[in-house]
């Protein structure tokens, strides 16, 4: 976990599948799993940036994922592929750039 608007950015190795803030859990998404998060009503994170609302690919976790340890892997799996798919659509330098790193040889 690494902080992060106001709250945390939650990783596997070094892809953000998830970020918690004011107490909510909130999952990474993409086209391919957008409609799994909507047809569930679940809103996605939004914060305001000088009184205009941002909008940002991750959406609240559905309540049963705190009861249901099975959920929980699934969703998360769902997240994690947004993840890994965002990160297979993004240049591999400006990828490394954002973390630091340089490209190899």
């Amino acid at each position: 976990m690494r902080a992060m608007f106001g709250g945390y950015g939650v990783y596997q190795d070094d892809l953000i599948f998830a970020i918690i803030v004011n107490d909510a859990l909130y999952l990474k998404s993409d086209a391919a799993v957008q409609r799994d998060f909507e047809e569930k009503c679940l809103q996605p994170f939004t914060y305001e940036v000088q009184g205009k609302p941002v909008t940002m690919q991750y959406f609240e976790a559905p309540p049963e994922v705190f009861e249901k340890p099975n959920s929980m892997r699934d969703w998360v799996e769902k997240a994690m592929g947004a993840s890994i798919r965002q990160r297979s659509h993004s240049p591999d330098k400006t990828f490394q750039a954002r973390r630091g790193k340089s490209s190899p040889p």
